[in-house]
Order: structure tokens, then C-alpha cells, then sequence
């Protein structure tokens, strides 16, 4: 490549002769350790679009939308892509749909999403500046403090106005990142295998 110089232009412009794009590899996961820093285990949402459904998506079709989407959480929003909940595999398969319909006099076939989803108002969340100053150990302490294996990440555009979700974590991904086989089971079996790793 040869360099063309213009005075008017603060970056030189290269021509280009054989070159090749690159391309993002899908399903590839950075390795990382309890002094990794945090944003290298979570999902950014600006480069990983959110896997969404709505409230009034029947409870069958959720475990289908999570199987094709590989993933362990979902985000409930509405037509104005607001956020109204979250659910994931723990809430689908544990107490709480058959609690539900048991309460409701309903049939578990009947529930909906928003039957079971953990409220907006209820999420744990991180804002992303705290984010940015942490660890993925600080994560793995956090996520278990509060009992969940998953967490949003939260900013703000400016002062005053309404945060947005910007990222996610999971438990199971931090796992993978580590080198941790997959794993099944509550939320302290999760991380006391995770925390045996990094010797917390």
C-alpha cells in the first residue's frame, strides 16, 4: 500500500491493494479470570441485539423462543420497546407457573409471560460507569449476593432522563469464559462451583 498525502486532511488515505474484511466470529468467547475486567463478560447490547418477546407471549412459546435463541433470559418489553420484565429458564421450570395458575384457578397452558416474569421494578441492575471500574470477581460476588444468575447493566445518555438498558450478564457465561463446564442447578450450587474456581 502506498501512502497518499493530503495537507488539508488530518489522516493520511492509504491505497489498497490486496486486502481482505474481517469478519466477527460468532460464538467465540474470550477467556477470562476473577481480575478480567467485567465488561469482557457481558453481552453488549450494542453490538449484540437483546433477545426480546412480549408480555402476552403464552408460557409454551417461551421455552421455544429460548431453545432457538440459545439463550437462558429474555427481556419482556412492549410495543414502545419499553422494559416490563425479564424472564429465564429458573422462572419457567421452577415453583412459580405452577404457584400461579394454582392461585389463579388457571391452567398452567394458560399463564403468559407476564404471569411469571420478574417485574421491572424488581431487576437487579448495575449502572455501566460502576461497570467499567469492575471485575469479573466483583460481578461473580455481586450476582451472588443478590441470588440471580442473571443482571442488567444499565446507562444514561444524559443526567435526567430515563436509563437504558445497555448490557447483560449471566452466570452460565461468565462460567464458559472461565473454562467451567456447563452446569445445572440453583443459584448456590452455580456459584459455589464458579467460586471454587477462582479460589473466593
Amino acid at each position: 500500500m502506498n501512502q497518499v498525502h493530503h495537507n488539508s486532511h488530518a489522516l493520511d488515505v492509504v491505497r489498497l491493494g490486496d486486502v481482505q474484511y474481517q469478519v466477527p466470529e460468532p460464538g467465540v468467547l474470550r477467556h477470562v479470570d476473577a481480575r478480567s475486567a467485567a465488561v469482557e463478560v457481558m453481552t453488549d447490547l450494542h453490538r449484540v441485539p437483546a433477545a426480546t418477546i412480549p408480555p402476552t407471549m403464552p408460557l409454551d412459546k417461551v421455552r421455544q423462543a429460548m431453545v432457538l435463541r440459545g439463550v437462558r433470559m429474555l427481556l419482556v418489553v412492549d410495543e414502545q420497546r419499553a422494559v416490563k420484565g425479564l424472564v429465564t429458564t429458573h422462572d419457567l421450570l421452577g415453583e412459580r407457573p405452577v404457584a400461579v395458575s394454582q392461585a389463579r384457578g388457571l391452567k398452567p397452558a394458560e399463564l403468559t409471560v407476564a404471569d411469571i416474569m420478574i417485574p421491572v421494578e424488581s431487576i437487579e441492575a448495575f449502572t455501566l460507569r460502576d461497570v467499567l471500574k469492575a471485575s469479573v470477581g466483583d460481578v461473580i460476588h455481586a450476582l451472588r449476593h443478590i441470588g440471580r444468575q442473571h443482571a442488567l447493566v444499565i446507562e444514561r445518555d444524559e443526567p435526567g432522563t430515563a436509563p437504558a438498558v445497555r448490557g447483560i450478564f449471566s452466570a452460565s457465561q461468565i462460567a464458559r469464559q472461565m473454562g467451567i463446564p456447563p452446569f445445572v442447578g440453583d443459584v448456590a450450587k452455580t456459584f459455589a462451583e464458579i467460586e471454587a474456581v477462582i479460589g473466593a
